[in-house]
């Protein structure tokens, strides 16, 4: 076993030198990066593409900071992208892979290289913020409104996200938009603290009122179909509050024209928010329906309404009729069992839309 660890960590020692050795003794001259057949990025090669768009200001989301963690930065390579890594491939579909879908963190322009970036990442900006006002929702949550300086406005469709970048260092981290589309000036984001995690601690632990910061955006395919006239169940849990809340808020200016139910999941009362705003919402809109749901009730909760994983009150609460999509919002494995449950119900999978966190 000695001589394994032994192995493993001169290994490791070597692969560190490798990566150093490339980086400062290995050139690649002048490259030419091409984005949409039109623009031309000319570069020194050596870095990874998305190193090259964050120069640039093209900013492909990068959830994880360009670690191959997350899999957001995603585009098409048409040529000279080399052959997919061991990173990538947990990311990657065989359908996309044949496409030439690729991780832009993990690409290496080492010759001129060709990609495709979709129209809607070209258009996401860089804005100035200063932080107006921060509200405990629960001991681990906190609500984050940032006013918007550089530009004033932003503009975004209920249901996506922007990267929230922490000061002092070149990471980034994703946090689905809580406000309505129509407020422009003013982001809302809802942030849970991660245990060690770099932006999630600083938000609860250092970020304070008129603190300066840099937002990216707006970013990804999650979002309300508002072409679309069926009836509507989101299903979310924690932060998973926050698109269908700024989802929920967009349908309310509209009049709330479409059937919809909510179900929330949380382990005990304490856990629960913005419950007031969800029940006057039912009350205000006999089509929307606030279904909360408790896991682990305490005693002290003194709770009535619907209790057991949300995914158990979602069976035993949706009803099928062939006329229905839905939306949902949460950690991968509540993602993975609502979408078993909603399929059963007759929900087609190119009706289910979801963000996992």
């Amino acid at each position: 076993m000695t001589a394994i660890l032994i192995m493993n960590a001169i290994l490791a020692v070597i692969a560190i030198l490798l990566v150093i050795a490339e980086k400062f003794l290995v050139t690649y001259g002048e490259c030419r990066i091409t984005i949409n057949k039109e623009k031309i990025l000319t570069v020194d090669g050596g870095d990874n593409l998305l190193s090259y768009f964050a120069q640039n200001k093209i900013f492909v989301p990068s959830a994880c900071g360009g670690k191959a963690t997350c899999g957001y930065c995603k585009i098409e390579i048409l040529s000279g992208g080399g052959s997919i890594l061991p990173t990538e491939e947990v990311f990657i579909s065989r359908k996309d892979r044949l496409r030439g879908v690729r991780l832009a963190c993990q690409v290496k322009v080492k010759n001129d290289i060709e990609v495709l970036i979709s129209p809607e990442l070209l258009s996401a900006q860089e804005y100035k913020a200063v932080v107006a006002k921060i509200l405990d929702l629960t001991a681990d949550i906190k609500h984050v409104f940032l006013k918007l300086e550089e530009p004033s406005a932003i503009s975004f469709k209920p249901g996506q996200y922007v990267q929230f970048k922490i000061p002092e260092t070149d990471e980034f981290r994703a946090y689905s938009v809580a406000s309505r589309p129509s407020q422009d000036n003013i982001v809302e984001l809802i942030v849970r603290l991660v245990p060690n995690g770099m932006c999630s601690s600083y938000i609860h632990e250092v970020l304070d009122i008129n603190d300066k910061i840099a937002l990216t955006g707006p970013f990804g395919d999650f979002y309300l179909r508002e072409d679309s006239t069926r009836d509507i169940v989101c299903i979310g849990g924690g932060c998973g509050m926050a698109p269908i809340r700024s989802i929920l808020l967009h349908l309310k200016e509209k009049n709330m024209p479409r059937k919809v139910t909510y179900f929330f999941g949380a382990r005990s009362k304490k856990d629960l928010f913005f419950t007031e705003e969800l029940f006057m919402l039912s009350k205000e809109f006999p089509n929307f329906k606030y279904i909360p749901a408790l896991s682990e009730p305490k005693p002290q909760d003194s709770w009535r309404g619907e209790t057991g994983l949300i995914t158990q009150v979602v069976e035993r609460t949706v009803v099928g009729n062939g006329h229905t999509e839905a939306y949902l919002c949460g950690p991968p494995p509540m993602i993975d069992a609502s979408i078993t449950v909603l399929t059963k119900k007759g929900i087609e999978d190119i009706y289910i839309y979801y963000d996992k966190f």
